[in-house]
Formats: C-alpha cells, structure tokens, sequence
C-alpha cells in the first residue's frame, strides 16, 4: 500500500492540517538555500504539534553528520532523507550512530541511474527530477527493485493516483504540488490524500 509524505512544512497550521489528514511522513527542510527551510528550534516545536504516529523526515544536503545525528537523538527526526552527494560511507558512519531510517535521493535521468541508486546503503530510495522544483521525470525509467522507493517530482492531487497505478512506490513524497502562493494549502494537502485513497493505495500505520 502506497504511503504519502507531505514535505516542506513549515507553520503550525500546516501541521494542524497534517494532523487531521494523517499522512505517514511530516517533512522539514534543513538546507538553508530552500525557501521551505526551517532551523532546528522551528522543527522541534513543530514536531512536538505533530501527531505522534506520523514520522518526522528530515531532508538534509551534505549537512555535517553531527548535526543530523543531533537532530534524530534529540527526537526531531524519526526518518533522515539525504538530498546531497552523501556518499555510501557517510551513510554506514550515520547507521552507526542512530537506528534511523535513512533515505537517499537520486535525480534520475536513464534506467542505469536507478540501476545504480539501487546499490545505495540507504533504507529507502527516493527518485526526483532535481531540488523540489516541482517537475515530473519519465516514470518509465524506473525497473524492478529490490530497495522500497518513494517517488518525487512534480507530483499533485491530479496525477498522484497515476502515479500509484503505474509504479506501485512505496510512497508519495509532495511538496509543491500542495502549496498555493508559495504556502502549504489544506484543500490540496485533502485532495492528494485523496487521490491515493481512493484507489486503495493508503495504508496509514
């Protein structure tokens, strides 16, 4: 069953719109050139509005592996998502200090690409077409693997039940796709999640 993570939150109403929606992940941005970045404090008083059955993500881009574990032992993160050139030893060094999830991100531009991001350390593969800029990439790409994915990019309440038809991923990850004016929006956020349900595909734990 097809999970949904909602990304790049920012306000407590956009937390108070998770928490009644109920997706599986809750996504913060770490990289500070993101327009959705928050810092450390705005993500833990975030956090603790956040359901306690939803999970944390945080997306981080070649961030200092210190500062990710602090965040993760500190109880901020439940999930880390790697958006940088991290590379297979970074991951191993950060799978010794947490027993967090890790999820590692790979633009995808041939079959080879996801070939090779199957190889990845990683817990879970993510698969997007850049740096949430919100475009689509060609889904067909994508082969049989072994490592669960969630699948990014251009994704939004009209194609999202496509999506989960056509590739079956682990989960959806949205970010702009649910945003209007640059913000979060909870109309969006209930149609996306609706989408998914509506063709079986959520299975919130």
């Amino acid at each position: 069953m097809t999970k949904v993570k909602f990304c790049g939150l920012t306000r407590l109403c956009d937390i108070e719109a998770v928490n009644e929606l109920m997706p599986d992940y809750a996504g913060f941005v770490f990289f500070k050139k993101s327009r959705r970045y928050v810092t450390p404090e705005q993500a833990a008083l975030l956090k603790k509005a956040l359901d306690p059955s939803i999970k944390s993500v945080g997306v981080f881009v070649d961030e200092p592996l210190e500062n990710v574990v602090s965040l993760v032992l500190s109880g901020v993160i439940d999930v880390v998502q790697l958006h940088g050139g991290e590379s297979d030893y970074y991951i191993a060094e950060l799978k010794k200090r947490v027993s967090a999830p890790v999820i590692k991100a790979f633009k995808i531009k041939s079959a080879e690409d996801a070939v090779e991001a199957d190889k990845t350390l990683a817990d879970y593969i993510i698969f997007d077409a850049g740096m949430g800029d919100g475009k689509t990439f060609d889904w067909s790409l994508i082969g049989r693997l072994n490592k669960p994915f969630f699948l990014a990019g251009g994704l939004t309440p009209d194609n999202a039940a496509d999506a989960v038809h056509t590739l079956h991923p682990y989960a959806l990850d949205v970010s702009s796709g649910i945003e209007t004016d640059g913000f979060k929006d909870k109309e969006k956020m209930a149609a996306f999640a609706a989408a998914v349900r509506r063709i079986g595909g959520y299975d919130h734990e």
